[in-house]
């Protein structure tokens, strides 16, 4: 697994191979369409999109699973729909022996964008 920090999201995801790989490939694709102005960058040593200076979502492999991290208020959204996976306050357990669930990524996604720009919204109101 992963051992050296990479110094982007290509060299993250070339580290890994098979499966596990495609799985980066196909999340990364995933978010990129459902949120095409996010910028990616490496952050705490993992993948991570940003949108208006925020983290949008974060994700990662590990041996069994890859971690999905959409904040707190991406999983709390999506518990009902997220409920044959194993999550905590703000990430998802994707096992690697089952397929990634694209359309309730991209929808989380979609959500986050969504809840990002509100709240620019709201604090350029305020200014």
């Amino acid at each position: 697994m992963q051992r050296i920090p990479a110094k982007d999201i290509d060299e993250y995801i070339a580290a890994f191979s098979g499966k596990v790989q495609e799985n980066l490939v196909k999340l990364r694709a995933t978010i990129k369409k459902a949120a095409p102005k996010a910028e990616e960058k490496m952050n705490y040593a993992i993948p991570t999109f940003f949108l208006n200076g925020k983290n949008l979502v974060h994700f990662a492999a590990y041996e069994k699973h890859i971690g999905f991290y959409p904040t707190p208020s991406g999983v709390a959204a999506f518990a009902k729909e997220l409920k044959p996976y194993s999550t905590s306050k703000g990430a998802v357990q994707f096992p690697l022996d089952k397929p990634l669930p694209l359309a309730l990524i991209s929808k989380i996604v979609k959500y986050r964008v969504k809840e990002i720009s509100l709240a620019a919204i709201k604090k350029k109101k305020q200014s």
